[in-house]
């Protein structure tokens, strides 16, 4: 066998044991919390508590859709911030002269499509959380 063949396959065979040790560590420990569960059923047992005090009404609360939406865009511009800080430090790392004006153009161009997306946002009125007679006030 070659010296290349040798390699390859003395790379393949330690992550193979890595894999086997991991699926090994997941089994072992599924099996040992079904074993050591607990298995007590009763009326009480699954009756919500939080810090010393018994519910009182109803735990099925209607939130208004602009919740997951505010949730949604911070989910988009959160990573937003994550694709440039990533193309930030990758131009740290090769300098300026490696990447040139055309990095510098994308870059611009991904964020002027996320600010029209924001401004999009902002005209259907997703951000204005003002009840509709303070709305009115606003707007005269």
């Amino acid at each position: 066998m070659s010296e290349t063949a040798i390699a390859t396959l003395s790379q393949n065979l330690g992550f193979a044991v890595y894999v086997f040790a991991v699926l090994a560590l997941v089994g072992f420990v599924v099996a040992f919390a079904a074993l050591l569960g607990g298995r007590a059923f009763g009326r009480n047992k699954n009756t919500p508590f939080e810090a010393g005090q018994l519910p009182t009404g109803s735990t099925k609360i209607r939130f208004s859709a602009k919740f997951y939406l505010v949730a949604m865009l911070f989910v988009i511009f959160d990573i937003e911030a994550l694709f440039l800080f990533a193309w930030a430090v990758s131009l740290k790392d090769a300098g300026l002269l490696g990447f040139g004006w055309a990095s510098f153009i994308e870059a611009t161009i991904f964020v002027l499509i996320l600010l029209a997306g924001l401004v999009y946002i902002m005209r259907l009125g997703v951000l204005n959380w003002a009840p509709q007679g303070r709305q009115n006030k606003l707007n005269k």
